[in-house]
C-alpha cells in the first residue's frame, strides 16, 4: 500500500443489520481492480450473523450513530493513506459524515439513511422504519422478521430468497444508532467544501426511497465540490446483494476513475 493520497485504499462501511461479511462480493470485485479493501465493524457487529443471532450482545443496544462514526474514524485514521469510502444505509450517511470530517479522498453513499433534517412522510419509509426507531422500545435490541426483512430489503424477491439472504446475512441491531442519526450525530454541513460524492438511489428502495436520497444530493451547496447523483431503476434497498450488483460497482468504478483516482 502506498503512503500517499493515490485513492487505492477502499473502506467498506457496512449498514444496520449487516456487518461486514455482506460486503465481502464487493471486496472480491474491487480487489481484482488492484484496490486495498478494508471492511470494519461497527462495535458488537463482528463474526458469523448467525452466531449473533443467537448469542446476542446486550451492551449492543446502547451503541449510538456517534460512537459508529468515531470507531470508523479512528480505523480510517491509522491507514497509511486518505480511502475513498463506500457505505450502503447507514453507512452510507456514515460516509457523508466521514467525508465531513475530510477522512476521504471520494465517497460513495448508496441508498444513505437520511442526514438531520432530511425526511420523508411516503409511507414505505415510515412503515419500514418506524419498528426499528420505536421510542417505546427503549434499548432493547432489535432482531428483525424475515417479513419485515422481505418488505424493508429485498422487497422484488420472494419471501423464500429473502430467507436464504437472511439467514446469511442479517445481524441483531442497536435501536439508539437510527435514533441518534436523526439527531446531531446526523448532522451534516450541507455548505461546506467536501471530497466528491456520489449518492446512489434504488428505484424501488421502501426503506430509503430514492426522493428521499434526491433531497439528500439536493441538498449541498458548495458549487466547486462534486456532487452526483445516480438512480438504478429496479433496485431495492438490497441494491449491494441483488442480482447483478455488479452493474452498480461497475458504475462505482467507473465514476471513481473519472474523478482521477
Amino acid at each position: 500500500m502506498t503512503t500517499n493520497n493515490s485513492g487505492k485504499t477502499i473502506v467498506f462501511i457496512h449498514g444496520l443489520f449487516m456487518n461486514p461479511i455482506s460486503w465481502e462480493p464487493w471486496i472480491q470485485f474491487y480487489e481484482a481492480k488492484g484496490y486495498k479493501c478494508n471492511a470494519p465493524a461497527y462495535d458488537y457487529h463482528e463474526g458469523n450473523p448467525a452466531s449473533l443471532r443467537n448469542t446476542i450482545n446486550p451492551e449492543l443496544g446502547k451503541l449510538t450513530f456517534g460512537q459508529v462514526i468515531e470507531s470508523i474514524a479512528t480505523f480510517v485514521n491509522a491507514l497509511p493513506e486518505k480511502p475513498i469510502l463506500i457505505g450502503h444505509s447507514m453507512g452510507g450517511l456514515a460516509v457523508q459524515k466521514l467525508l465531513g470530517m475530510n477522512l476521504g479522498v471520494a465517497g460513495i453513499a448508496i441508498d444513505p439513511a437520511p442526514p438531520k433534517g432530511i425526511f420523508s412522510l411516503k409511507r414505505s419509509f415510515l412503515k419500514a422504519n418506524l419498528p426499528t426507531i420505536n421510542p417505546l422500545k427503549g434499548n432493547s435490541i432489535c432482531l428483525p422478521t424475515v417479513e419485515w426483512f422481505h418488505y424493508a430489503f429485498c422487497n422484488t424477491m420472494t419471501l423464500e430468497q429473502t430467507k436464504i439472504e437472511y439467514d446469511k446475512y442479517v445481524v441483531p441491531e442497536s435501536r439508539n444508532i437510527p435514533r441518534s442519526s436523526t439527531k446531531k450525530d446526523g448532522k451534516i454541513d450541507f455548505n461546506k467544501p467536501h471530497a466528491p460524492l456520489l449518492i446512489i438511489a434504488g428505484e424501488k428502495d421502501n426503506i430509503i426511497p430514492s426522493s428521499l436520497n434526491k433531497k439528500n444530493y439536493e441538498a449541498y451547496k458548495d458549487k466547486n465540490s462534486v456532487t452526483d447523483f445516480k438512480e438504478f431503476a429496479g433496485r431495492t434497498h438490497y441494491i449491494c446483494g441483488q442480482p447483478n450488483w455488479e452493474e452498480v460497482a461497475i458504475f462505482i468504478s467507473n465514476w471513481i476513475k473519472s474523478q482521477g483516482l
